[in-house]
């Protein structure tokens, strides 16, 4: 899984983690705010320079339009990123898949293969009965809820089909462990055949754990084929008007049954009818719902008989806090934002003199006045009384007040207007000159002002008053 918690707003929708990256989209885990539930969010993945993959995301969203099965995963709607041109396609959050369900550590029992399977045919009839191909049919796809059913997902590749449309398809479609021969010998006028080969090959893989044909490419992936199925006669390569190219350099016979002699002996009818290699004989999905596998004892289990989908985590309760924490953020930074417009609409207007002589000679000054019990690890107690700035030196707010002002490093101002010099203190530190500031009449206000921190305060003897300094 990739992708962390970050939340990224949408139309009514917001982020909360990406479960999943394919080809042509991302999924992600979000939060609904308007009802609070968990939904799924696929990010379609489109260029708006090229029609095709417009096409692509308009078929897809049509295709999933038409469909309204239980066992089919719905399309509840549509959102829109306000930061992005992206549309995100929402459906119902589901926990898990049959290929992390399907594993060798826990192999399923037969009323549990089943089960699942009924439902998967049940919802491949059904797209079949609405003249779609799903065309890619693997474990990954078929996605299971908290409620432990089955639903087909991901049609980014379904296609329409029909004896209507006489336009030729392509046969790059369908993950290659899963493809039928057909596809792999370049058949572009195929039907419901490749979507039943597939089922064939998730039985099979039910009831192993494993994929039963794992090539590493296409010519590997026929050669598995015609191992596990036989070599095709001539009136197969002369019925599907296929290329002789990848013809085998020896027959086989079929293995199937040797090979898969471990699964129960019901599952091997309905395997070697999905597994054909002639489309025609492998029928429909109507048809495989009607098998003896399904009427055999052990019959298929009950939803609750299914593996237990682990619970609901709590990483939604650490995204509820983060909700709420983002709220209360963007409510902070709105109620900041409302009182500096009104501490700025309350104030005087800026400066608009740019001569500095003429700034400070306009400025007045505020006097910083000492008490007489100032405590020395005090920070800064202090008062303003511009009534006494003719008897004092003044401690200047504004910047401009001691921009001419050049005191030597060991002659200080009194409070009281003399000057008396200080042997017994170090020079104060000078601040470093701004090399990039070569012409000082450029120089730019704001970059005079200092926080307190910049000062230093020194007390002195009794009869001695509070000591500035200013760096220059």
């Amino acid at each position: 899984m990739a992708g962390g918690s970050k939340l990224i707003y949408l139309a009514y929708v917001i982020y909360v983690l990406q479960v999943g990256q394919g080809t042509y989209s991302n999924v992600y885990k979000a939060l609904d705010q308007e009802t609070g539930e968990i939904v799924a969010l696929k990010k379609v993945k489109f260029n708006t320079s090229e029609p095709e993959s417009i096409k692509f995301m308009a078929r897809e969203i049509m295709i999933l339009q038409r469909l309204d099965h239980p066992n089919v995963l719905k399309l509840i709607g549509l959102a829109t990123s306000r930061m992005q041109y992206s549309i995100y396609l929402v459906f119902d959050f589901m926990q898990t898949d049959l290929a992390v369900i399907a594993r060798p550590e826990e192999r399923l029992t037969e009323p549990q293969v089943k089960c699942y399977m009924h439902q998967f045919l049940s919802g491949l009839q059904h797209c079949h009965d609405r003249g779609i191909l799903h065309r890619d049919i693997k474990g990954s796809n078929l996605l299971i809820d908290k409620n432990r059913m089955l639903k087909i997902a991901d049609f980014g590749l379904a296609n329409f089909y029909g004896p209507e449309r006489h336009q030729p398809l392509t046969s790059r479609v369908v993950t290659l462990w899963y493809r039928a021969p057909e596809l792999l010998l370049g058949d572009t006028e195929y039907g419901v055949g490749v979507d039943l080969w597939s089922a064939g090959c998730l039985l099979a893989e039910m009831f192993k754990g494993i994929p039963i044909m794992p090539g590493r490419n296409e010519i590997e992936q026929l050669h598995k084929i015609f191992r596990l199925c036989g070599t095709p006669s001539e009136e197969y390569w002369r019925k599907l008007k296929l290329s002789t190219t990848f013809r085998p350099p020896k027959s086989y016979r079929p293995s199937l049954v040797e090979t898969l002699k471990n699964l129960p002996p019901s599952s091997l009818g309905l395997l070697c009818t999905l597994l054909a290699l002639d489309p025609a004989f492998r029928g429909s999905a109507s048809k495989a719902l009607k098998n003896q596998f399904f009427i055999t004892s052990p019959l298929a289990c009950d939803l609750s008989g299914l593996p237990v989908i682990v619970s609901e985590d709590d990483e939604f309760v650490q995204a509820n806090e983060q909700i709420k924490y983002m709220n209360s953020k963007i409510r902070r930074s709105r109620t900041y934002m409302e009182r500096r417009k009104n501490s700025t609409s309350k104030s005087p207007l800026e400066h608009t003199v740019s001569s500095k002589e003429e700034l400070t000679r306009n400025a007045k000054p505020e006097t910083f006045v000492p008490t007489e019990d100032m405590d020395s690890t005090s920070s800064t107690s202090s008062s303003v009384n511009p009534g006494e700035a003719k008897d004092q030196s003044p401690f200047f707010l504004s910047p401009f007040g001691a921009l001419d002002q050049k005191l030597s490093p060991k002659t200080h101002h009194h409070v009281n207007g003399g000057e008396k010099n200080v042997k017994n203190l170090p020079p104060l530190p000078k601040s470093k000159p701004n090399a990039s500031k070569k012409d000082e009449s450029k120089h730019r206000p704001d970059h005079f002002f200092r926080s307190a921190s910049t000062i230093e305060f020194r007390y002195l003897k009794r009869e001695e008053r509070l000591l500035l300094e200013i760096d220059d």
